[in-house]
């Protein structure tokens, strides 16, 4: 019997169609005791889950595309995080040499209007002379964020832009994090760069520092301007900009949908420094960039509306556009002043989705995409719903939506779960941060919503707290419990997103996360792979399933029946959690299938667990918590199973197809069930 680790985009194999069961209990399991899981595989009593019920949400926390998914790899590239007027803050530039040697400032005279500030290094010292510059000359480096990820045989592309009133020589370089090991280097020499120039180079590493920094120096006295410094490995996922190892794991969950780029980034603490799109598209030169003072770091925006909308294609994921309505954490907008914002959303929809002639879809098109974009959904603002300003503004938001594009779908801040919405929308909000009993707990939280009217999005859910730990397996199995709830109710519940899905170990404004990195290093938390069960939920078949045990909590099952896209063989899986501490004996039968229909060969078993309910994944142990998937003996439509305590258990039977005889002919194998 074969035994092996596995990684979500494999595991995907057994996640590819999880439906769950429409009446799900959970039941505490005494260590002996035996639970019995009945299932109704006949079609009568199955229901479609939704294409879109499970997705993903970017939110730019934690350095999450700044420093990490974006692939850029100098941090403060246009020397504006101090904002527009200078003196400027450059960190993290830091200048190699001293004040005998140069002097480093900031101006307004860069080239770029709409990002006036450039770099300005006065040489004092010379080759030549009583004040010789050092042999490695003087100037200025940048680490990147928290040391650049620089590996041999790879190749980077640097641009930048300068001017001089003199002829210039200048060495750029890639060094170790003390400026000591030389990865790559290549020498600027201009006689006329008077007016601000252009320069790209190809770096091609010699070398692997996952700590190295870029280096601009000098040996000739004289007065040099810089401004916009980018660096971007030439390998991206298709060249869009995208980090490969980060997009990998993104791609790996194959979600539905992307919502983006916020959460509390597009609020901002202040309207000042909320997410802008108009301030995010063109040329990244022109990008102004802002800070972010919710999560307070500065971001070049180099990660804008455009490349989200690319990264959801990349993913064939659809995107969901979260837009600010007028209101921050602090300050807010009159209804009676908020036309401007309605008309920045407008635009921002022709944006993604005009035709390329049109006035913002033109923008597009220059951009490089003249097809439109597949947007479909809109959500009006991010936890604003108990705001002054929210149900005016959002209504001058919705009717012009609807006027503008009838068939775009608007999401509400408001939740309409419990009670009727005052206010029209396609579906609403739905956040979800609790202790982990709370949530698991919670699995049943829309049995009794109201079937009509809109849908819920339950576009951030997460264990937080103590148990939740930096990531652990208790966080991961009552996250699990949550959305077989979802599974089950996915007949008023249309999407769901864990929250935050990523985060720098550098800079953890947020914690748990589903993915952490660094500069060369990532892995999943529990609740990541937790995830990957879902994987195939999407447009699968849920099954009516009953749990039938003594008592109350610790126990819930699901089936569904799905479709490998890979082999287009067709499975049933059950799901279950196992909440307690005990193990505890299943009794699975399953009704409503033909005789012999399960295939023992070819059928596994899929367990996330580990021996402390506390365990975490690190760096260092990126594997200690994730599947196992493993051959299931005896696979049939009566089964007796272990859960093992605290445990996460997927079983995906492979049905065969029948054979059908047909008269004068031999066996005819039928379609796939």
């Amino acid at each position: 019997m074969g035994l092996s680790r596995t990684p979500c985009s494999i595991q995907l194999f057994f996640l590819v169609g999880l439906y769950i069961i429409y009446q799900c209990s959970a039941i505490e399991v005494d260590a002996n005791q035996t639970a019995l899981l009945f299932v109704n595989a006949s079609e009568a009593s199955a229901r479609k889950i939704p294409e879109t019920l499970f997705g993903i949400f970017f939110e730019e926390i934690n350095h999450a595309g700044s420093g990490g998914l974006w692939a850029e790899l100098v941090s403060n590239r246009g020397f504006e995080a101090g904002g527009q007027n200078t003196p400027s803050n450059i960190d993290p530039w830091t200048i190699i040499g001293d004040e005998s040697l140069l002097v480093v400032s900031t101006d307004r005279s860069s080239c770029f209007d709409r990002n006036k500030v450039a770099l300005r290094m006065e040489v004092l010292c010379n080759s030549t002379g009583t004040n010789i510059c050092p042999p490695g000359g003087v100037g200025i480096y940048n680490p990147g964020f928290w040391g650049m990820n620089i590996e041999q045989g790879n190749t980077y592309k640097l641009v930048f832009y300068v001017r001089s009133l003199e002829s210039i020589n200048v060495s750029v370089s890639l060094t170790g994090s003390k400026g000591l090991q030389s990865l790559a280097t290549a020498n600027v020499i201009a006689d006329d760069v008077s007016y601000w120039t252009k320069v790209e180079l190809l770096l091609d590493a010699k070398g692997t520092d996952h700590s190295s920094r870029l280096q601009l120096t000098t040996t000739r006295k004289g007065t040099i301007w810089f401004d916009q410094v980018s660096m971007m490995p030439l390998d991206t996922y298709n060249g869009h900009g995208f980090r490969n190892g980060l997009f990998k794991m993104l791609a790996d969950l194959k979600p539905a949908f992307i919502r983006f780029p916020g959460g509390c980034f597009v609020e901002g603490e202040w309207l000042r420094n909320a997410f802008r799109w108009k301030e995010t598209i063109g040329p990244w030169e022109q990008r102004p960039g802002h800070f972010g003072d919710v999560w307070m770091y500065w971001t070049d925006d180099g990660l804008g509306y455009f490349e989200f909308l690319q990264l959801a294609e990349d993913l064939g994921a659809l995107p969901i556009w979260v837009f600010n309505n007028g209101i921050s954490h602090t300050d807010e907008v009159d209804t009676s002043s908020i036309l401007p914002f309605v008309q920045e959303a407008l635009d921002g929809i022709e944006f993604a989705i005009g035709d390329p002639d049109s006035t913002w879809g033109s923008v597009r098109a220059a951009m490089g995409h003249p097809e439109p974009f597949d947007l479909r959904y809109v959500a009006i603002g991010n936890e604003d719903c108990g705001k002054k300003n929210y149900r005016g503004n959002y209504l001058k938001f919705y009717d012009a939506i609807k006027r503008a594009y009838p068939d775009m779908k608007v999401i509400s801040n408001c939740d309409g779960s419990n009670h009727q919405l005052d206010h029209p929308t396609d579906l609403y909000d739905y956040h979800v941060y609790k202790e982990a009993n709370a949530v698991f707990s919670m699995a049943h939280n829309f049995d009794h919503v109201s079937r009509k009217g809109p849908k819920a999005f339950v576009s951030e859910y997460a264990v937080t707290g103590k148990d939740a730990g930096g990531g652990s397996l208790l966080a991961a199995l009552a996250e699990a419990g949550f959305l077989i709830g979802l599974e089950r109710n996915s007949d008023v519940v249309k999407m769901a997103s864990y929250a935050p899905l990523f985060v720098n170990a550098n800079d953890k404004r947020w914690n748990p996360d589903a993915i952490v990195f660094n500069s060369s290093q990532l892995y999943g938390t529990p609740s990541y792979w937790m995830q990957c069960f879902f994987v195939q939920s999407n447009g699968a078949t849920l099954l009516n399933t009953t749990l039938q045990a003594n008592s109350s909590s610790s126990l819930i099952a699901s089936a569904i029946t799905w479709q490998n896209s890979e082999d287009e063989k067709n499975y049933l899986r059950i799901k279950v959690v196992n909440f307690g501490s005990n193990t505890a004996n299943l009794k699975i039968s399953i009704d409503g299938l033909e005789l012999n229909s399960i295939q023992s060969y070819g059928s596994t078993k899929t367990v996330l667990t580990s021996s402390n309910v506390m365990d975490e994944n690190s760096f260092n142990e990126p594997n200690k918590v994730a599947p196992f998937k493993s051959l299931l003996e005896d696979a049939g439509k009566d089964m007796d199973v272990t859960l093992l305590a605290h445990s996460f258990t997927s079983f995906d039977l492979l049905r065969e197809s029948s054979v059908l005889q047909i008269a004068g002919s031999g066996s005819v194998r039928k379609s796939p069930i």
